[in-house]
């Protein structure tokens, strides 16, 4: 079993207090709570220890069916195995969480296997699977993951792309019990799910649910992109989700046949990563896939196509398919794509660094492109990435945002961009800034090697597999990268430049919401015109050092040090007023945490200065400080790890950031210097300006627009603050007023600064005095301004109505009511979670589940702690607009039900369990403990809480959630939001519905 390291080590020492309630548990027993005695989970253990061993591993000298036709070096951690029936296996014994176990199966079968009939079957297959099953009843499958810890939708899930269908499990608190039942569910599910017509009543609703989900513009757009993109080929009208027409025509038959073809052990494979020895998972894998045979010979998949130029294109210059794509509620983007065949290959050391020297030739590009944006640039972003899509093409994709209806600028900018990087090879100097950067990145990857989670171990199995390529240890891929310094020259990178924008056609789309903008035959004249190199924007190579930059102040003075009292966290106070939390640990190698705390939040803002928020969180860490602009941040950084996130929170703003050790005091250096000497400049100012006058009309090309532009000012009661501001009142705003309005913002209210993670204590102290603790004394907060806390819509105002410009058959309901905020009621918010997962179990099930009503209903709880008021219990749900009343009526229904009648002791397990699970499993983090200890630097009370947080989340009673149902839910209406189509009225009735299919 994998050892904890010092951070868990502590969580263990720490994991007794936290259980101390004093409440009891709804299940008293042992045997009711789902704990194992010590001679039951001995007697597990036996049953799996006498499992026969895997017969079907590929040990010694066989080479392991990933590694076919490779000379990538074995990841020797994985053990794989190819059973007699074809089914293919990798296992590996890993710790991180301790004591889960992820599970991946793929099929490799998705949307481009699917006949013209079949179009959507893949992946409604996925969802009746989850449906009944030999092992599994009809409904069951949520609740009996729940039982085990496994939250729905997160411990459960599964996609379908393209190129396969991959169900995946993360199972918390794997016992030798529950990871044999896993097995044989997941064994049931695959084999032999119940495709019958009632199930496909239930289950083709949803999926139509999960498409009006998607619908509108956005959807619209990306269709006939791929329809220019890829035509010819199969990919080209190939949506994942279906068709309405082939989705209502399913039938029983229809969907077995598709089944049958696809789902057989040949096109399986099983890859697991968790606590347990690889020979047991593999062991398990034999036992419940051993005996799968296919039925009739095996499919051969289809032939996918490959990308070919219409006749008479220019073989130099293969311009091929064009379409100008008109959507009133899309801003403007244009994307060309340099297309080739794709096919598969050898995954050699060779191929791999070549695939590394192109990633460098893209990287240096891009970061040309981002130079040119922020100089003043024609376009708000441009990116090149290299792409193997869906195995049906090899593809340079070019893509932009002009900042106006002057395309043509656009394309010449972002094309003369990249005609120098074809022209000229880039300088030595500019190689060697990009190759410290992805260096860094594959050191940090080999630190953390020990702590990589067994979910995405697990997941980077299946990539490899759907890419048809190997896998390689982190060292492996540091050692290649490293060894192939002295080839990657000026040459070489020009050489694979100009591969990367050589092929057999381009095609090109244009999304714009003006009608007379742009022609195909404007945008193929364009793409055909010659475009003269742009060298200016080579860049400068010259490097930049802390050492040369200037302190930040005199170097502060210690005022008091101590423990703070849990977790052996260290409390540091400078002469200054600064405040720095302290805790070293090895829980996750060669990473550091850091966050600083100060002002006042969103409280800081007048209602007339709120347009200035959200263009803050965009652009003010863009302004730099001192001498150090956008570009000067990032030479400095390089080959380094640093961060620099800013967000506007309730109460106080943040500066955030990953960083190691060897890089820790560079990093407070970048927080304080901010604080201390901000520079101000328009151009970060201004184009985020752009970006937001071209995305504003995008929020209202459906519902879910709407709630990302209008929940949060509709639910704090139309605070100008949380409100998303029109194109008009953005040109309003200027770079003048953005400093007038920051400026004395960054220099107001205590700064607390945490650092948790694998760091120098002493070196940490004294950058800390070199930095923040340098700092001048700060202003203090305006009482005014302290005292300010969101409010919610007063009561019985009716429901709220806004519209949409999407699909007629698209809306969206929210209701919403007024919580708690604060600490001295911290423990109450915890048990609120349980409370709204109740809810939502109701919810999913009433809509989603018997209804088909909403793809995915929700139910969530906020409790701001830094404020005394501002929560909030919300449900929300996409659904019909006809539908919209029944949501209310059932929602209404549940929050009644549940404040008359308390739940079942069932019910409240399957609730507890995953969240137990859950709380346990990130407890191992440093980010959950940065978030737990926050702001205790100078109130101590959140301290105090800490002891029950495990309890306060798992253990509860009925008869404390009807108490807190009855308080929350019966003492007021709920607030009533509805998102509807442009001239649709909200309907009535509803209720006759909901007490269907809620049974309340």
């Amino acid at each position: 079993m994998t050892k904890f390291l010092r951070a868990a080590r502590h969580f263990a020492l720490l994991l007794p207090l936290l259980y101390l309630a004093p409440q009891a548990s709804a299940q008293q027993s042992a045997q009711e709570q789902g704990v194992q005695t010590a001679a039951e989970a001995g007697t597990e253990a036996a049953a799996l220890s006498s499992l026969p061993a895997p017969k079907a591993v590929q040990i010694g000298s066989e080479t392991p069916w990933i590694y076919e036709g490779s000379d990538v070096p074995r990841d020797t951690e994985w053990l794989f195995g190819e059973m007699d029936n074809g089914l293919r296996y990798a296992t590996r014994e890993n710790g991180v969480p301790p004591g889960q176990v992820s599970i991946r199966i793929r099929i490799d079968a998705g949307s481009l296997h699917e006949e013209d009939s079949e179009r959507g079957f893949a992946h409604l297959l996925e969802h009746m699977s989850f449906r009944e099953s030999k092992y599994l009843a009809q409904g069951a499958a949520i609740p009996t993951w729940q039982r085990l810890g496994a939250s729905f939708g997160s411990d459960t899930n599964a996609e379908t792309t393209p190129t396969h269908t991959v169900y995946k499990l993360d199972l918390p608190a794997a016992t030798p019990a529950s990871v044999e039942e896993s097995f044989k569910l997941l064994a049931g599910m695959m084999q032999e799910p119940v495709l019958s017509e009632e199930n496909l009543a239930l289950d083709v609703p949803i999926v139509l649910a999960e498409m009006r989900e998607r619908s509108g513009a956005s959807i619209r757009a990306f269709e006939k992109s791929l329809q220019t993109r890829f035509a010819g080929q199969r990919l080209a009208n190939r949506l994942t989700i279906g068709t309405r027409e082939t989705l209502n025509g399913a039938t029983a038959e229809s969907i077995s046949a598709f089944h049958d073809r696809w789902y057989r052990p040949e096109n399986v494979v099983i890859s697991v990563a968790g606590d347990f020895e690889a020979e047991t998972f593999a062991s398990l894998i034999e036992k419940y896939f051993g005996d799968w045979e296919g039925k009739g010979p095996l499919t051969p998949a289809p032939d996918f196509g490959d990308p070919v130029a219409p006749a008479g294109a220019d073989p130099e210059n293969p311009v091929g398919e064009v379409a100008v794509i008109v959507e009133p509620d899309l801003p403007r983007s244009m994307t060309y794509t340099v297309m080739r065949p794709w096919r598969p290959v050898q995954d050699t050391i060779v191929y791999n660094e070549g695939l590394l020297m192109d990633a460098l030739a893209q990287a240096l590009i891009n970061r040309r492109l981002e130079a040119r944006a922020r100089a003043g640039g024609s376009y708000l972003y441009a990116q090149v990435r290299q792409e193997d899509v869906s195995r049906s093409t090899d593809s340079t994709f070019v893509a932009f945002a002009p900042l106006t209806g002057d395309w043509q600028s656009a394309l010449k900018d972002v094309r003369g961009v990249i005609e120098d990087a074809l022209a000229a090879a880039p300088s030595e100097e500019e190689i060697a800034r990009e190759f410290a950067e992805f260096e860094k990145i594959y050191e940090s990857q080999v630190e953390q090697r020990t702590v990589m989670q067994g979910s995405k171990l697990a997941d980077d199995i299946i990539n490899a597999v759907d890419i048809r390529e190997a896998v390689a240890a982190p060292e492996t891929v540091l050692q290649v990268f490293r060894g192939m310094r002295e080839r990657i020259t000026p040459e070489r990178i020009l050489e694979r430049t100009r591969a990367l924008f050589e092929g057999d056609v381009i095609r090109t789309t244009y999304i714009t919401p003006a009608a007379d903008e742009a022609t195909d035959a404007a945008v193929r004249a364009a793409m055909l015109q010659e475009v003269a190199p742009n060298s200016d924007v080579r860049l400068a190579a010259e490097t930049l050092s802390f050492a040369d930059l200037p302190p930040i102040g005199e170097p502060g003075t210690i005022v008091s040090t101590g423990p703070l009292g849990v977790l052996g966290i260290e409390r540091i106070e400078f002469d200054n007023g600064t405040r720095a939390l302290l805790w070293p640990n090895d829980g996750e190698p060669g990473r550091v945490s850091v966050k600083m705390r100060f002002g006042a939040g969103m409280r800081a803002f007048d209602q007339e200065d709120a347009p200035y928020i959200s263009l803050g969180e965009s652009a003010l860490v863009g302004q730099g400080f001192g001498e150090l602009g956008q570009e000067e941040l990032d030479r400095i950084s390089t080959g380094r790890v640093m961060g620099f996130d800013f967000a506007v929170e309730d109460a106080v703003f943040s500066f955030s950031a990953q960083t190691r050790n060897a890089d820790l005091a560079d990093q407070l250096y970048l927080f304080a210097g901010k604080l201390a000497m901000p520079r101000w400049d328009a151009n970060p100012v201004n184009r985020m300006k752009a970006a937001q006058r071209l995305s504003y009309e995008s929020y209202a090309a459906n519902a879910g627009g709407i709630l990302t532009r209008d929940l949060e000012y509709y639910l704090r009661n139309e605070d100008a603050r949380f409100k998303t501001f029109t194109p008009t009142e953005v040109d309003t705003t200027t770079p003048e007023r953005f400093r007038e309005v920051w400026a004395p913002l960054l220099s107001q209210g205590d700064v607390e600064v945490i650092i948790f993670g694998d760091f120098q204590r002493d070196a940490a102290v004294e950058a800390l005095r070199n930095t923040v603790g340098a700092l001048p004394q700060r202003t203090p907060i305006p009482a005014e301004i302290a005292s300010r806390v969101p409010t919610f819509p007063a009561a019985g105002e009716g429901t709220k109505i806004i519209t949409h410009r999407g699909d007629a058959t698209s809306a969206a309901a929210v209701v919403a009511w007024p919580s708690g905020a604060g600490v001295e009621q911290l423990r109450e918010s915890r048990q609120l979670e349980i409370l709204t997962d109740l809810f939502n179990n109701r919810l999913l099930d009433a809509m989603r589940e018997r209804a088909g009503a909403s793809y995915s209903p929700s139910v969530n709880a906020s409790w701001p702690v830094d404020l005394d008021a501002g929560g909030r219990i919300m449900a929300l749900a996409q659904l019909k607009p006809e539908d919209v009343p029944v949501f209310f009526a059932a929602s209404d229904a549940i929050a009644r039900d549940l404040a008359v009648n308390p739940p079942t002791a069932d019910e409240l397990a399957r609730v507890t369990e995953p969240l137990k699970q859950l709380v346990t499993r990130i407890m191992t983090s440093n980010q959950f403990w940065l978030y737990q200890i926050e702001g205790s630097s100078k109130d101590r009370r959140k301290l105090l809480y800490l002891q029950t947080l495990l309890s306060d989340y798992s253990q509860t009673t009925p008869e404390r959630m009807q108490e807190l149902a009855q308080k929350y839910f019966a003492n007021r209406p709920a607030y009533r939001l509805a998102i509807l189509p442009d001239g649709q009225e909200l309907a009535g009735g509803g209720a006759a519905r909901a007490a269907e299919i809620t049974g309340r």
